[in-house]
């Protein structure tokens, strides 16, 4: 059963016709926006990789990937659920220089997700990979990664509402940081994404920094794999959705782990197992350059962008029959 929710008053400011113009405009504005501001190319990505490579991302360790066997090539393949791991490697095969990053459509199934206004079992998002020097993994570094990209929604945003003047989303520029302990010390008695939707009602961009390492209560804010992020410096970028009135993730994103992050976050987690893997020695081995990188979505941005209740108006794909049934009576088109 889906646990999708259509605002009583709801109705979609846009048709399916101006929606499918708004969506190709916002992908397009935002992508050079994006280039420009953070140096990026845009690479070819793959749609799925072998498991023996070690470069899928493992998300929370839960989550089952979608796989099949390949006769032609005497192997398996797995449908990738994010490019994380794979975009490092990138960097360092086609020799990006410091200073200079790449970006890609990537685009997954995770069929474990469950189904509401904002999860979908298909997931497109920019993923985005930067070189960076050893004197930048530090947390101003990544905060003004941060407002960069923030910059890069608001003027997309300016961009959808002088053509579509009905929208009524207004994107806030200014970010709100704070830490997952601040946030369980402000809330300690709400669950994790209550807290952020109790915050982000109030500081409308937020972005939640040091994600993966247990808080004070024993407990994780959420899960992040150990091997790409470093826990000290990563985060979550959230957005406050007017039309749903909660807090709305847009990106995923941190320094990346150094030889050391990763040694000491594999022992966390319980996954030593993977230092085997051809990813994971050449990163132990400092092979690999430092990074920083993230995901940022692209249903999920079009989603806010325009002021839409759910995914689905935004974005392909197979839903449940309560979601299905809840659409057809709100008159909610999904595409």
């Amino acid at each position: 059963m889906g646990k999708s929710v259509i605002p009583e008053h709801y109705k979609s400011t846009l048709n399916l016709y101006d929606t499918q113009n708004a969506i190709s405009l916002i992908k397009s504005n935002f992508e050079e926006n994006l280039s420009g501001a953070l140096n990026l190319r845009r690479v070819s990505a793959p749609l799925f990789v072998d498991p023996k490579s070690g470069l899928n991302d493992n998300l929370n360790g839960v989550e089952r990937p979608v796989w099949f066997d390949i006769p032609g090539a005497d192997c398996d393949g797995e449908v990738v659920h994010s490019l994380a791991k794979w975009k490092r490697l990138a960097l360092y095969r086609y020799e990006f220089k410091t200073g200079k990053g790449l970006y890609t459509d990537m685009n997954a199934i995770r069929r474990d997700e469950e189904l509401d206004n904002i999860h979908s079992i298909y997931v497109d998002q920019w993923d985005w990979e930067k070189v960076i020097t050893r004197e930048q993994r530090t947390l101003d570094y990544l905060k003004e990664t941060v407002q960069d990209i923030v910059d890069c929604i608001y003027h997309t945003s300016f961009t959808v509402r002088w053509k579509y003047h009905s929208i009524p989303v207004v994107v806030d520029r200014h970010v709100t940081f704070i830490t997952t302990q601040e946030l369980e010390d402000l809330y300690p008695n709400l669950e994790p994404e209550e807290r952020e939707h109790r915050f982000v009602r109030e500081h409308h961009t937020t972005f939640i920094l040091q994600i993966g390492d247990k808080l004070k209560s024993g407990k994780s804010h959420s899960g992040r794999a150990p091997d790409y992020d470093d826990w000290t410096l990563n985060g979550d970028l959230l957005m406050y959705n007017p039309v749903l009135d909660q807090a709305l993730e847009l990106s995923s994103m941190g320094i990346r782990v150094d030889a050391e992050a990763m040694d000491r976050q594999l022992k966390l987690a319980n996954c030593e197992d993977r230092r085997s893997l051809p990813f994971h020695q050449m990163l132990l081995n400092d092979i690999l350059p430092l990074t920083i990188g993230g995901g940022i979505g692209q249903s999920r941005l079009c989603m806010l962008l325009m002021g839409k209740a759910h995914i689905g108006e935004v974005q392909s794909s197979i839903w449940d029959e309560h979601t299905i049934n809840l659409c057809q009576e709100r008159s909610v088109r999904l595409l």
